[in-house]
């Protein structure tokens, strides 16, 4: 028998009581074991939860008990998170984990302190979808060229809103906080932040990167507006905010950022709170994971998930690898040598000669255009948008252009930007 305890009974612990109790018997008949929930850790105890285990406010001793096999994270936090996880890591018993945030900042460290003991990790990254255990093990014969997804529920649900109905990003936020796909404070999503913890614990796994989210390039949606969606529609894109690691040489690229993609693309059809990652082999091509990236019963699919792993007495190394892969060589690429193309959103004044000045400075920062469009306001006013698509070019040119468009006196709002991802 698998004795589990469950440090922190919100949404997805009460689901892995119910889920392992529910489903004990097919449970049972895959893992050879029976996995039972004995005690939950919890921080009020006078809050009622519809569960049939024992509770307790005593963190401390919990993890102290001798008769616990794996103990089951899912308090949230970074820095308590990582030490409670340590500590029962060195104690030798098992830890499965939802924590993105605590695996983006300690994962190796978490590994250094686990040697030999297991930690799964499944349900850090997009709900039920096995996508850790594909990358791990599923395409392990592989070296891993490129991975594109879109990792937050919450970004896809009002980009599709805002390009099938047009609505502004207030509006539908506003929205998918009534429907409960956004917090109050919807800042970590909305920003990319989610979205970068994600990818920087599947980067781990692809690449042996030991970056930080300080370390890469992260962008929002907030500024994308009515003008963006217009743009990407005469164009047949659609927009999404991505995930994406390239490897280009010894250097892997680690970005999150909205993004112009092609109609045509499998991952442009994965529309409203549903995620899908696309992984590319250098043997097996590309590989699509699709499904529900986040909510109690999706995330406990993925725990419990692990706990049947662990009762296999699976022993597969955490971050998938037992030496350097690549023997070490990959590095991180610098933000600012990112290359891509770009599209430009930039509001002025109707005036002779600001084309002219405004392809001057793309020029003079090595910056070609690729495609042009321009949106007149109403005849009576004295202003227009102006929108264009880059060639590939280099994320420092852009930021440096950027700057000096801002500064031309007929520019009357701060021009925008987004990555066009082929």
């Amino acid at each position: 028998m698998i004795r589990v305890a469950i440090l922190g009974v919100g949404t997805v612990g009460s689901s892995v009581v119910k889920i392992l109790e529910k489903n004990a018997k097919v449970i049972e008949a895959r893992s050879g074991k029976k996995i039972v929930p004995v005690v939950g850790v919890v921080r009020d105890l006078s809050k009622k939860r519809d569960i049939n285990i024992p509770l307790t406010d005593d963190l401390k001793d919990v993890i102290a008990r001798d008769d616990i096999d794996v103990y089951v994270e899912l308090m949230g936090g970074v820095e308590g998170a990582y030490s409670v996880v340590k500590e029962i890591l060195e104690r030798g018993k098992s830890v499965v984990t939802a924590n993105k945030a605590m695996l983006a900042y300690h994962r190796y460290d978490l590994q250094k302190a686990a040697k030999e003991v297991t930690i799964g990790f499944e349900a850090s990254v997009a709900g039920g979808i096995p996508i850790i255990k594909a990358l791990r093990e599923g395409l392990s014969a592989n070296h891993i060229n490129a991975i594109k997804g879109i990792m937050n529920g919450t970004c896809n649900f009002i980009l599709t809103k805002m390009m099938n109905e047009k609505g502004s990003f207030a509006d539908v936020l506003k929205e998918a906080q009534a429907l409960g796909y956004a917090e109050a404070d919807p800042t970590f999503d909305v920003g990319g932040f989610d979205a970068a913890h994600k990818l920087l614990i599947l980067s781990s796994i692809a690449y042996g990167i030991d970056a930080k989210p300080e370390d890469i390039l992260i962008e929002g949606i907030e500024n994308i507006g009515s003008e963006d969606i217009y743009f990407a529609k005469e164009f047949e894109y659609v927009i999404k905010l991505l995930g994406i690691a390239k490897k280009k040489g010894s250097k892997v690229e680690l970005r999150v950022h909205p993004a112009l993609i092609s109609q045509d693309k499998m991952i442009s059809k994965v529309d409203g709170v549903m995620n899908g990652i696309s992984l590319i082999g250098d043997f097996v091509g590309e590989t699509m994971y699709y499904g529900a990236g986040a909510g109690g019963d999706a995330t406990a699919s993925a725990v419990v998930a692990d706990l049947v792993d662990i009762a296999r007495e699976g022993q597969s190394p955490m971050l998938g690898f037992k030496e350097p892969l690549e023997n070490g060589r990959l590095t991180l690429m610098p933000k600012d040598e990112v290359e891509t193309r770009y599209y430009f959103r930039v509001k002025v004044k109707d005036e002779i000669g600001v084309l002219a000045k405004v392809a001057a400075i793309l020029e003079s920062s090595q910056i070609s255009i690729e495609s042009f469009l321009q949106k007149n306001e109403a005849k009576a006013s004295p202003s227009t948008t102006i929108f264009f698509a880059t060639h590939k070019c280099k994320e420092a040119n852009v930021q440096k252009a950027l700057k000096e468009i801002e500064k031309l006196p007929f520019v009357l709002d701060k021009p925008n930007m987004l990555r066009i991802e082929d």
